[in-house]
């Protein structure tokens, strides 16, 4: 079992720098879909975090060997291929309909999907803990959508396409995530992520229009450049974050992302309205986004507590054994 190196201090500004990342990523998507389509923007972020991963493993001489795969393996890299480019795709076109903040906290469904997947698939527990973070979690979303339910549940407008869209991309994720949580015990989550990323850009490439890159403007060049590096650069501050910290803890900590889109939304508004518009919420739909991250934060959480909490008692037994 791994065990975390103790830099909690490290691995927390680690977490907090992933969290950054991802909570900036949908600003910056939103800039450049004003000149690129969903699959063009995808296919570019996979190609070059593809591309970096495979000379960062061929100098390392650690390149995998597909052809080596069982039937079965094979099988789920499928699985994983396909789930990942559904999600980025999904996730663009999904964006194109809403704002980031709401974006991102609508993709905050994915991990507990993953959750539910892993309780199927891998016979995982579902502690009361965990129940009291989803009900505060669906509590959250009700009061987030309050000025927009009726809207949800007897139209299909554009928003409400884009919220159905955003399920279908965490479906995608939650199916992406079972099968390379299955692929780590024949491949490092380095490997694995570079096979997928160059696979997904193969896919996506019929669909892709690379010469769009040639009408965006400086701007959204440059943010186009900063989506392709913000995958790799929050995926491995993510990766290290868990060598020095608790999963839970870094999971909890990611759980706050939304929370930050909407900061940096706020603040973009201020300084940049003509090309970052605010977030129209009333104070009900940002407690609800509160209590949100609350449940998802509580979800990454209670396993750990509820074993630190039995581990206390554990040694409280052994150190004062009952009298006789």
């Amino acid at each position: 079992m791994h065990v975390a190196s103790g830099r909690w201090l490290y691995g927390f500004l680690l977490a907090l720098t992933t969290t950054t990342l991802w909570g900036v990523l949908p600003i910056m998507l939103k800039e450049v879909l004003n000149g690129m389509d969903a699959f063009t923007v995808s296919w570019y972020r996979m190609l070059s975090s593809g591309l970096v991963l495979l000379a960062w493993l061929g100098v390392r001489r650690r390149l995998p060997s597909v052809r080596a795969l069982s039937t079965q393996n094979r099988g789920l890299l499928l699985v994983a291929v396909l789930g990942l480019a559904c999600n980025y795709v999904l996730y663009v076109l999904a964006l194109d309909r809403l704002t980031p903040g709401t974006m991102q906290l609508m993709i905050q469904i994915a991990p507990i999907m993953l959750m539910l997947g892993s309780m199927l698939v891998f016979r995982e527990r579902f502690g009361i803990g965990q129940l009291l973070g989803l009900v505060i979690l669906l509590g959250g979303f009700g009061l987030f959508f309050n000025q927009r339910l009726v809207e949800l549940f007897t139209q299909l407008s554009d928003y409400t396409l884009g919220i159905l869209i955003t399920l279908a991309a965490a479906f995608a994720w939650a199916l992406y995530g079972l099968a390379q949580k299955q692929l780590l015990t024949i491949w490092s989550s380095v490997t694995i992520m570079m096979v997928i990323y160059l696979a997904c850009a193969v896919l996506l490439a019929p669909l892709a229009t690379p010469s769009q890159i040639l009408q965006l403007n400086q701007l959204q060049l440059w943010l186009l450049l900063g989506c392709c590096l913000n995958t790799l650069v929050a995926y491995g501050a993510f990766a290290e974050a868990l060598v020095h910290w608790e999963a839970s803890r870094v999971g909890a900590t990611v759980a706050t992302t939304p929370l930050f889109t909407f900061a940096l939304v706020a603040l973009g508004s201020m300084l940049w309205p003509a090309v970052i518009k605010p977030e129209l919420l009333n104070s009900l739909a940002y407690l609800g986004a509160l209590l949100v991250v609350a449940g998802s934060a509580l979800i990454a959480l209670a396993p750990s507590l509820l074993q630190k909490l039995k581990d206390r008692r554990l040694r409280r037994l052994t150190i004062s054994p009952p009298l006789e």
